[in-house]
């Protein structure tokens, strides 16, 4: 019989930004976290990248950027901003880190996280 192969696993961080060891992880997973929330919201509405521009008050081109995640020219202000324009209230609770510090990740061992819940 022939031996199956076997794979190396790794339990991931819970961000796949710093799992790729990519530079601001915590800022590019909060960034999606904001556009998947505001891409349902304009698919919930079923507005075309033309009005949802014009509500946007940016350029067709960039609103299909976000419909992509192609994030980079949109900051997590200018995202929770856009999502008040779909008149939705965004509350920002700062508390202490639920995690303790010995079973944190060790890329980030003394660095609070950032979590973004939605509601309908």
């Amino acid at each position: 019989m022939a031996k199956e192969p076997t794979f190396d696993v790794e339990t991931s961080s819970g961000n796949v930004f710093a799992d790729l060891g990519l530079p601001d992880s915590g800022e590019r997973q909060l960034r999606t976290k904001l556009a998947v929330r505001l891409n349902a919201l304009i698919a919930d509405e079923g507005l075309t990248q033309a009005v949802t521009a014009q509500r946007l008050g940016i350029s067709q081109p960039h609103v299909s950027e976000l419909k992509n995640y192609k994030l980079t020219r949109f900051s997590s202000e200018r995202l929770l901003h856009y999502i008040t324009l779909f008149n939705r209230d965004v509350e920002i609770f700062i508390r202490p880190c639920a995690t303790p510090l010995t079973k944190r990740p060790p890329r980030r061992p003394s660095a609070g996280l950032v979590s973004v819940w939605a509601a309908a």
